[in-house]
């Protein structure tokens, strides 16, 4: 679950200082982004748990993913404002906070300018002050033009790298624009019922009694009016319910699982998928991931919602590797929820659209093709495999399973809805996700 979507913006600060070490802090993770970290990693490590305070936290964390959703625009207009790019990159990067701070709060100009150059006097020996009260309100006299100028920038207009919007609009001529005002959004928060411990109907009465505003999505599925954190949540920690956004709750749905079937979920991590599965039915479930620190959340997620059993297991290992884990027997159901560009899932974690470059869809790819080839030797006749990605780009989804149809005469597609597959665009319900079923003949 990304922290963005569980916390509020926080309150208009009255003075300068209030907000200061917040600039500072966001300034830091956007630091790291521009050196190639991710944010969830940035974040692990600049902001441990009681480091800057409950209230610091959020205002840190709100800062950073803002900026990074606007960071085309916030560049764009550094670059109109300076002769040459400032020698101090911590500067520029406090830079880009204030100056998305300044647009989505206009009524507090004279504030953030201030708390600005408060926080610049912590950088560099405070010789830089200057410079940034100078651009910040440089900025409020061009603003009028400078956002004119922006509508004829791609890469400002629209907060996305240049060869992203080509992908997109290539890939989804009708629907390109529709997708990345999406991408620049606050994604929805939305919680999906554990049937094995209460009803969708009970759960919304709790939902209500707390004063959470909820539409329905789905069978089992309630998405937030106003996102919250999880503390707030009725029942979270007594697993009465799971964090999901309702695109990714489409894949446990679509799998077609029964009771007694083995099934395998070949890359589990965090784990949200395959509790649902367990939640849908009595299976022998396999949950399975490459990463030993991230299969943890799996059990974590398992004994909150009180799915273990020993028709459960939980194992480390490589997908693509199954001579390391597999036992030789047969699965009936498998879901390869394969690794991805995460492009229909930007919105949650908005440094992806800034680190990722053209070749990593190339390296996905190849990574995604290696995984189902190799897997399916482990389905049986008969069985059935749900391909699934957070892409939205054609290369990762509809090209990569006819593909994969063209290698294996003893596959098929099975048709989702009367097409031949699930193409989710992120919008206010959902993220982006891309389905195939496969049956193995």
């Amino acid at each position: 679950m990304n922290p963005s979507s569980t916390l509020s913006t926080p309150a208009p600060a009255h003075t300068s200082a209030a907000l200061a070490p917040a600039f500072s802090g966001a300034a830091n993770l956007i630091l790291a982004v521009l050196s190639g970290r991710t944010l969830d990693a940035a974040l692990a490590d600049t902001l441990p748990s009681g480091a800057l305070g409950s209230a610091l936290r959020p205002a840190v964390m709100d800062l950073a993913y803002a900026t990074l959703r606007s960071f085309g625009r916030g560049d764009f207009f550094l670059a109109q404002l300076m002769a040459k790019p400032v020698s101090d990159v911590q500067i520029r990067c406090l830079l880009l906070v204030a100056l998305a701070r300044l647009e989505a709060r206009p009524e507090q100009a004279y504030v953030i300018v201030d708390q600005a150059v408060t926080a610049a006097a912590g950088i560099a020996a405070g010789n830089f002050k200057g410079l940034v009260n100078g651009v910040l309100r440089n900025f409020l006299r061009q603003q009028n033009d400078l956002l004119s100028r922006a509508k004829t920038n791609p890469v400002a207009n629209f907060q996305h790298p240049a060869w992203w919007i080509t992908r997109i609009k290539k890939d989804h001529p009708q629907h390109w624009q529709a997708i990345l005002a999406a991408g620049n959004t606050h994604p929805p928060m939305t919680l999906r019922v554990n049937r094995r411990r209460t009803t969708s109907a009970d759960f919304f009465t709790q939902l209500t009694k707390q004063g959470l505003a909820a539409q329905a999505v789905g069978e089992l599925g309630w998405r937030l009016d106003k996102p919250v954190p999880v503390a707030q949540i009725p029942g979270f920690a007594q697993g009465l319910c799971s964090v999901q956004d309702a695109g990714a709750q489409r894949a446990a749905q679509l799998l077609e699982i029964a009771p007694g079937q083995r099934v395998l979920d070949a890359c589990a991590a965090p784990g949200g998928k395959a509790a649902h599965l367990l939640e849908l039915a009595d299976i022998s479930l396999l949950a399975l991931d490459s990463d030993p620190a991230r299969a943890t959340l799996i059990a974590d997620n398992f004994t909150r919602l009180g799915l273990h059993s020993e028709r459960v297991a939980i194992r480390t290992g490589d997908a693509a590797l199954p001579d390391t884990w597999w036992d030789g027997q047969p699965f009936e159901r498998i879901l390869a929820d394969v690794p991805c560009t995460a492009s229909g899932v930007v919105r949650r974690h908005p440094d992806a659209k800034w680190l990722r470059r053209p070749t990593d869809i190339d390296r996905f790819t190849r990574a995604q093709a290696r995984i189902i080839d190799a897997l399916w030797p482990t389905l049986a006749p008969g069985g059935k495999m749900l391909y699934a990605t957070c892409s939205v780009f054609n290369a990762e989804n509809d090209a990569q399973i006819a593909a994969f149809i063209g290698r294996h005469a003893d596959a098929q597609r099975l048709p989702i809805n009367a097409a031949p597959f699930e193409q989710l665009l992120p919008n206010a319900d959902h993220d982006g996700f891309f389905y195939a079923l496969l049956q193995k003949n």
